[in-house]
């Protein structure tokens, strides 16, 4: 076994580096202070200052780019109606293998916010939003 920290050939690829603390399900789920209503909810919504402009990216599942896209503009023309839909711009990984739809809405309201993020956390496509 190499004492070189660069050598990780004996290192356990399981462990949580040094200077993070790992977190399991079990403790956040019991819990219950963490985490204030839903997961999509604003968790500290003094925070926020609305109204506001807000630029987020959706990351779409693999090969899904058509109906990522499709879903996007479902939730985000329901939801904001004066939004400009050409606005969205679409960009591919470096692989080519994830989309990312980027989009700058303007919020107003908390509620909004939570409602825009648990229509994404629904959707099928949608891998990560940002």
């Amino acid at each position: 076994m190499s004492d070189d920290p660069k050598d990780s050939t004996n290192q356990d690829t399981n462990q949580a580096p040094a200077n993070k603390r790992s977190v399991n399900v079990t403790e956040l789920s019991t819990n219950k202070s963490a985490l204030k209503g839903k997961k999509t909810d604003i968790q500290n919504p003094e925070l926020w200052d609305f109204p506001m402009n807000y630029p987020m990216s959706i990351i779409g599942n693999e090969g899904e780019h058509e109906t990522l896209l499709n879903e996007v503009k479902l939730i985000l023309g329901s939801q904001f109606p004066d939004f400009d839909l050409a606005s969205m711009q679409v960009k591919p990984s470096k692989t080519g293998r994830f989309h990312s739809i980027r989009v700058n809405l303007y919020l107003t309201t908390a509620e909004q916010v939570n409602t825009l993020y648990a229509s994404l956390d629904a959707a099928e496509t949608v891998r990560i939003v940002m």
